[in-house]
């Protein structure tokens, strides 16, 4: 069914003032300093006149993503309109920027926020910031895929209960893998115990404006959604929007969103954000409808040929795995015998085929509004000829995702305590002092403040030794880590 909008969705105000900008030929006596391109010949070369001829400075005409009042409104009421929220927030530093918005809009100090610990690093980032304590709904896991699944209702219901004072609940929707909560009933629940809802939406962008998608965070009622338009969505890396329900004060999100966002918004994001929105708002239902086919297709000829689990809605129990995300292809790769980052790492560089990430037993193949058929059947014959060429028995590989934290201290006090470096293997016991992770999916195996086991040192060494792309603590080597003195 075609969506009714209430305003004119057609229209895209930031785009359109650029534009208009361009050809006024204005002479620039302001920054950014390249001036239009031409005091940086290579990087106008390199990106087009027409690019770095957009990369200007807030102005009148062009209004200010710290205050807007002209184009970037019109721009973000057309969001709001668009996404069936009651404001909507060009954010300009990732979907990072708006998790944290929604845990520092809601959390002070010492207050706590119900979540599940399969979260991205933004949404601890955030407490680190903040102060607020975690209150972790350790999530099921999927004994033959070792993937952490969603929030059971049993297991909110019971955190509120005891936790009755916490200011908020957030939820994954989906997780990395497609994994879907029962969205509606955590926010019923939340809101029921007067805690708002909050929903990190990185990877559900086409969940508004697809058909039999999951339930997107608006339509069920949550009160903050951060939204990676440039993941599902087609705008710029970097873009993303945070949307609000009506029962949050827009004036005061905008003052959180200050005191970390960057007062000079690119244009060339913004304007992204503006022309993606008029895409999916005038054509997301086809487009998402053809990526959830080609999904699907992918699926059925990945598990036909055998070797691979392209795992989908057989999931679906109605509880920890409430709904699935079809357009995610999630392939378990450990029945050939190899490591996700294995065939991730083979994809790359035997067959120039670049997926988004390969973990310890799984790999995803991020599809979206720009992939073709075509492509897709490279993809699925080049997973056929690693299973034929690469096969082995498999002895010896780690198949679980995720290990159930002991948070010893909150992530601030962890972070900001006194620490010593140590050997890694010589931490076990000690309280972690910072992030450790695989990147993507940027879900950390150890954050500040949780106590290190032999379990987690398994899995570090295990996922280094297997090639995963490890971040977050201060020695790049991960040989050393910070612990509490």
């Amino acid at each position: 069914m075609k969506p009714e909008y209430k305003l004119d969705q057609s229209s895209a105000p930031i785009y359109e003032a650029l534009e208009t900008f361009r050809s006024m030929r204005v002479v620039p006596f302001d920054v950014p300093g390249h001036k239009r391109g031409r005091g940086n010949p290579e990087l106008t070369r390199f990106l087009g006149e027409r690019c770095v001829g957009i990369d200007v400075n807030s102005m009148k005409p062009l209004d200010n993503l710290c205050h807007p009042i002209s184009v970037i409104k019109e721009a973000e009421d057309l969001a709001a309109d668009a996404f069936g929220a009651a404001h909507a927030f060009l954010m300009v530093g990732g979907t990072t920027s708006s998790v944290q918005t929604m845990v520092l809009s809601t959390c002070k100090r010492g207050e706590e926020i119900i979540l599940p610990r399969n979260v991205h690093r933004s949404v601890i980032n955030a407490l680190v910031l903040c102060g607020a304590v975690p209150v972790y709904v350790n999530p099921e896991v999927d004994s033959r895929l070792g993937i952490s699944l969603g929030m059971k209702r049993e297991q909110v219901a019971k955190a509120i209960k005891e936790h009755p004072h916490a200011k908020a609940v957030l939820v994954n929707n989906p997780t990395y893998y497609g994994i879907c909560s029962d969205l509606r009933a955590i926010v019923e629940m939340a809101h029921k115990a007067g805690m708002l809802c909050l929903a990190d939406e990185a990877h559900g962008t086409h969940f508004y404006f697809g058909e039999n998608m999951p339930v997107s965070a608006m339509e069920a009622g949550a009160d903050m959604a951060s939204v990676s338009m440039h993941k599902s969505g087609g705008s710029l890396t970097q873009s993303s929007f945070l949307l609000i329900g009506p029962n949050v004060n827009p004036g005061y999100v905008r003052q959180i969103i200050n005191l970390t966002q960057t007062t000079s918004g690119s244009y060339l994001l913004m304007s992204s954000l503006d022309i993606s929105r008029r895409n999916l708002a005038l054509r997301g239902l086809e487009v998402f409808d053809k990526v959830v086919h080609m999904a699907k297709y992918a699926r059925e000829e990945i598990n036909s040929a055998g070797g691979y689990y392209a795992f989908g809605r057989e999931l679906v129990n109605g509880d920890s795995v409430f709904d699935f995300d079809e357009t995610k292809l999630s392939i378990h790769t450990l029945d050939i015998g190899l490591a996700g980052i294995e065939v991730y790492d083979l994809l790359r560089d035997e067959y120039d085929i670049q997926i988004e990430f390969g973990d310890i037993g799984n790999i995803l193949a991020y599809l979206s509004i720009g992939d073709r058929m075509q492509e897709l059947e490279r993809l699925v014959s080049a997973l056929s000829e690693i299973r034929r060429r690469y096969h082995t028995d498999g002895t010896g590989l780690m198949s679980q995702e995720y290990i159930e934290p002991e948070v010893a201290k909150s992530p601030q006090e962890a972070f900001y305590a006194e620490k010593e470096s140590l050997p890694l293997n010589e931490t076990v016991g000690r309280i972690c002092s910072e992030f450790v992770m695989c990147y993507p999916p940027g879900i950390p195996i150890l954050a500040p403040g949780e106590r290190i086991t032999e379990q987690i040192l398994e899995y570090i060494n295990y996922a280094k030794e297997k090639g995963c792309s490890m971040t977050g603590p201060e020695d790049p080597e991960i040989l050393r880590l910070n612990v509490l003195v």
